[in-house]
């Protein structure tokens, strides 16, 4: 019984302290990131960049094969990002990430809709298997 009124009491103040301490403290130092304007680009941007892969809005959502090279057969494992890039006058094209393999950037491309081929894996497998550079694969 004194484990669990133990276990009980520590989740209890786990919640509490999360919600009343932690959100306060959080927000005063996000206040701090965005006022310093070298702070504030890179914050923001790694914030982005996180909340793309575990945020409430994840975006990186469709693994994509995409063939990079006509001549030499050529693919890279990115994730679709925007289907339809007609607000840039771009027609036929799709916009594709790529991240890096062992780091958190990458790099955009537009590519032929064509070259796209979607993968039957979860986003989340995919980037596991791209940062791993191909090593990690469940």
């Amino acid at each position: 019984m004194g484990i669990l009124l133990l276990f009980v009491m520590i989740t209890i103040l786990g919640m509490i302290g999360g919600s009343i301490l932690g959100t306060p403290i959080r927000r005063v130092i996000e206040k701090l990131m965005e006022r310093a304007p070298l702070f504030k680009l890179i914050y923001s941007s790694i914030r982005d960049l996180l909340s793309a892969f575990v945020g409430k809005e994840k975006k990186f959502t469709q693994p994509v094969l995409v063939k990079v090279n006509t001549i030499s057969e050529l693919e890279k494992v990115g994730f679709l990002t925007q289907e339809d890039l007609s607000s840039l006058g771009i027609k036929d094209k799709v916009a594709v990430y790529f991240p890096h393999s062992y780091n958190f950037s990458g790099e955009m491309f537009i590519v032929p809709a064509e070259h796209v081929r979607a993968l039957n894996m979860a986003p989340t497998e995919a980037m596991k298997f791209v940062v791993s550079g191909g090593v990690a694969m469940s």
